[in-house]
Parts: C-alpha cells; sequence; structure tokens
C-alpha cells in the first residue's frame, strides 16, 4: 500500500493543490509500518493532474486537510482513497495515527 500526503513546510498542508511537494509513504500492512518513504515535487496544479500523476505512482490513500470536490470525484475515479479534515502535525505522525485507527479528522477545510 502506498500513502500520500501534500507537505509545506515540513508538516501535511492543508489545501492538496497547493502543496511543495507529496510524501509518498510504502506500508507494509501486515506490521502497520512505513517501509519507506520519498518526498517528490508535483507537477504544476491543475484540474486532474495530481490524482492522475499519483494514481501513475501507484497511491491508494491520498490524507490531506482540505480538497475540492471536483478533486475528490478524480481520486474516486482512479480507485484512490481519500481522507480528508487531517491535522496540520508531521507527515509521519499523520500516517501512523492513519494506520491504527487513531487519526482525529475534521471538516474539509475546502469549499471548492
Amino acid at each position: 500500500m502506498k500513502i500520500a500526503l501534500p507537505v509545506a513546510s515540513g508538516k501535511l498542508c492543508m489545501h492538496f493543490g497547493h502543496c511543495e511537494k507529496f510524501l509518498i509513504a510504502e506500508i507494509d500492512e501486515d506490521t502497520k509500518t512505513i517501509k519507506s518513504k520519498e518526498e517528490v515535487t508535483p507537477p504544476p496544479h491543475e484540474p486532474g493532474l495530481l490524482p492522475r500523476w499519483l494514481h501513475e505512482k501507484n497511491v491508494n490513500v491520498i490524507i490531506a486537510g482540505g480538497m475540492g470536490m471536483l478533486a475528490q470525484q478524480f481520486f474516486n475515479q482512479y480507485g484512490i482513497q481519500v481522507v480528508i479534515g487531517a491535522p496540520p502535525e508531521h507527515p509521519q505522525t499523520v500516517i501512523l495515527d492513519w494506520l491504527s485507527g487513531k487519526l482525529v479528522t475534521g471538516g474539509n477545510i475546502c469549499d471548492h
């Protein structure tokens, strides 16, 4: 399994389309641990491009603070699970909290 998070200044970026980089973590599903992680620079933001790009990187889950409905629809078309409302914490903390079922999410901070 691969999980992607938008990051800016070392923390989860609250809007996935405005991030500096994406952290992509490969997960050991049996032990619920991070096997490897890499930070990658996304292509320029335009509708539908980031979901397709992350699909090409074999991402299964995207965790973000906020995301517009159109982007959520694109991710769903690619079979990528969307988790929104995550707090602006260190990406590794967000991932481990999600894996353990402890991630507390709030509302979608994006209204478009």
